[in-house]
């Protein structure tokens, strides 16, 4: 049985609702239909809504996701985006990026509690992993390995890391679906996906431009 293929576009604090429609039209149009290729936009919250009607109406193989939720639900929490309002929007949430623990203090805790929201809402939590030994919530199916010193530096890791982790992360945690992440691009992506414990990318600053994320997903479609 072929494994599935996940190439997750991670815009983090980039592109205006104009841009990211304008990106939509672009690469909804590229993509291929194919069950095994699961291809995932998480644009700023402020365009999760214009992006999914744009995904709608355009009928396009894409979903949509966050890059964060809040650890509690509905309620007095000001500035939080929780879960329950999300799942109108979202079908997956990043959470526990090294960016948010670095610059925002978050623990492994609060990791757990926001996987436990999504869950429980329906939304597929993807928590970000530094190494094999960050642990991953119970219950949450999908995983990024991406090390800190990959992320933006144009330095990915080697094959043989990153599947070593990915290797690690499942043995640990049984049914668990594994990504790597950390200067992606077209011109490696093929060489992450073909390792055996590696199901897919989840891709940064190569996913801000509409051409370089549409060669990446050619690249992984043609691989299933």
């Amino acid at each position: 049985m072929k494994k599935n293929i996940w190439i997750i576009a991670n815009w983090k604090s980039n592109k205006t609702i104009a841009e990211g429609l304008d990106w939509i039209s672009q690469v909804g149009s590229q993509i291929s239909k194919n069950d095994q290729l699961k291809v995932v936009v998480c644009p700023t919250f402020s365009a999760l809504s214009e992006a999914k009607k744009a995904v709608t109406v355009g009928n396009f193989p894409l979903m949509i996701g966050s890059q964060d939720l809040s650890p509690f639900g509905i309620g007095a929490y000001t500035g939080e985006e929780p879960a329950q309002v999300l799942s109108q929007l979202v079908d997956l949430a990043i959470l526990g990026h090294s960016e948010r623990r670095q610059n925002f203090g978050e623990t492994d805790e609060m990791v757990a509690k926001k996987v436990g929201q999504a869950l429980a809402n329906n939304i597929t939590p993807l928590v970000c992993v530094q190494d094999g030994q960050t642990p991953v919530p119970q219950g949450c199916p999908l995983a990024a390995y991406e090390p800190i010193f990959a992320i933006g530096t144009g330095n990915p890791d080697t094959l043989e890391n990153a599947n070593n982790v990915a290797a690690k992360l499942k043995q640990s945690y049984g049914d668990l679906e594994v990504l790597y992440g950390g200067s992606v691009t077209s011109d490696n992506v093929e060489s992450f996906i073909a390792q055996e414990n590696i199901n897919g990318v989840l891709v940064g600053g190569a996913s801000l431009e509409a051409e370089e994320f549409i060669k990446i997903c050619k690249i992984a479609g043609e691989k299933i």
